[in-house]
């Protein structure tokens, strides 16, 4: 099959044409979600409290892993905020939270400290693993758009993510509220760099594959 680039120019005219007034829609609606976005992020600020410090506190202080936990795109935010902090010094894994119901939470430990994201804060798979982790006396902390939700008062710790609507035009699919549980977890791991003083030299033991790692060990990329 020809690739885009071979096709003939009147084919890939055709498959580029649309009625003039859905690209202007469209285009005003992607402006929309990044203006929507960027305000959900910009308020994040004004959360970092004495609950953001005494989270950053309890993970610092965690002899075991910050284990970190969601479903579906939360889910998928959560695996991604786990691999920053893991590769910034504070050591942390991802539990499926589904898959924590089926005897992955075996892994988590009284050692561990669990972070729980749930945009709503009533997923059942989410609140299920959180209940399970407090008859173990694990601590949680819940990282959700609703401080009165179920997971919120099944938390030892909430991180406070709620945005005022969603980015995409019909307000439903996780956008800006999945930013913003991606952005206040890049702060917890940027908060707890400086926290453990850690270093270039850290960083470059944690990455020594690829042009970072390379370029960090000082050798020519």
């Amino acid at each position: 099959m020809p690739n885009r680039a071979e096709r003939p120019a009147a084919e890939r005219q055709q498959l580029v044409e649309l009625p003039g007034d859905l690209v202007t829609q469209g285009l005003a609606a992607a402006r929309t979600a990044i203006e929507t976005e960027a305000a959900a992020v910009s308020a994040l600020a004004d959360r970092l409290d004495d609950v953001f410090l005494e989270v950053l506190t309890a993970i610092a202080a965690c002899e075991g892993h910050l284990v970190v936990t969601g479903l579906g795109k939360s889910g998928l935010v959560g695996r991604k905020i786990a691999a920053t902090l893991a590769s910034t010094g504070t050591p942390a894994t991802f539990i499926h939270a589904g898959d924590a119901l089926h005897g992955d939470s075996g892994a988590v430990t009284e050692r561990d400290l669990v972070l729980a994201l749930s945009a709503s804060g009533e997923t059942a798979e989410v609140c299920a693993f959180a209940r399970m982790l407090g008859d173990r006396r694990i601590p949680v902390i819940a990282m959700t758009g609703r401080e009165d939700s179920t997971l919120a008062q099944l938390a030892t710790y909430t991180l406070d993510t709620m945005v005022p609507r969603e980015a995409d035009p019909l307000n439903l699919a996780p956008t800006a509220s999945t930013t913003a549980a991606l952005v206040m977890g890049d702060a917890l791991a940027c908060a707890l760099v400086v926290l453990r003083e850690f270093t270039h030299h850290d960083f470059a033991r944690f990455h020594p594959s690829g042009a970072l790692g390379r370029k960090l060990l000082g050798e020519q990329v």
